[in-house]
């Protein structure tokens, strides 16, 4: 049995794990690492208004303490930029139309993220991706592979999903607690709902974000 379908037999029982996502400035990292993140996300894809480079990344992550990972986000990238990158990493986020063996073979741990398109089966996406060690369901906009500030349908989720959720798309310090009770996921990810401007992090919506998880966790119990 594999880490991750341990992980699905045991996740409802667990905290929701919080990632803050698109960090592109060293005082951001702080707050969130301050406000209690497990995980912080880095976004590579250059078409993105958070994309940090190769060297910006290096400088970021030296500032994440032991034991807060650090996820890398790639749309359908080089694998040559993606091994190169890897070594700043502890695990690998690939939202663009990765196929599962796009997904491996770069020595790190990695998640996939769907967008809840009409005629999405999740059942099947979890039996495809089963290497991976959780799945992202995010919204759908055609032609936008993610943060796109949008809710989607929860209900849609299935509550015996084979792969630990990671809920994204739309979560703000508002809403965030009514998605985990309706939800349950492994972890939430956020990114536009906690900024004061794009790409730039708000401590105190940080904070309330964190507050509002361990709430619902605390309500859910």
């Amino acid at each position: 049995m594999s880490l991750s379908d341990q992980t699905a037999g045991l996740f409802l029982l667990a905290r929701t794990r919080i990632k803050f996502c698109g960090l592109t400035r060293p005082e951001d990292i702080d707050a969130a690492v301050a406000a209690g993140a497990d995980a912080l996300g880095f976004v590579l894809w250059p078409g993105s208004s958070r994309h940090v480079d190769e060297s910006r990344l290096a400088a970021l992550v030296e500032r994440v303490p032991a034991f807060v990972t650090r996820v890398g986000l790639f749309v359908d990238q080089s694998p040559e930029l993606i091994m190169r990158v890897s070594r700043y990493l502890d695990l690998l986020q690939f939202h663009g139309d990765e196929n599962p063996a796009d997904c491996a073979g770069f020595e790190r741990p990695w998640i996939k993220a769907l967008r809840m398109r009409d005629g999405l089966d999740l059942h099947a996406a979890a039996a495809d991706y089963r290497g991976a060690q959780a799945l992202l369901l995010d919204a759908y906009r055609p032609g936008v592979p993610g943060g796109t500030g949008e809710t989607f349908d929860w209900s849609r989720i299935p509550a015996s999903l084979a792969k630990p959720v990671i809920l994204a798309g739309g979560l703000t310090p508002a809403n965030v607690a009514q998605a985990i009770t309706r939800v349950r996921p492994f972890a939430v990810d956020v990114s536009g709902g906690v900024e004061a401007a794009r790409g730039c992090k708000d401590p105190e919506q940080l904070l309330a974000f964190a507050a509002a998880v361990h709430g619902a966790d605390g309500r859910c119990r």
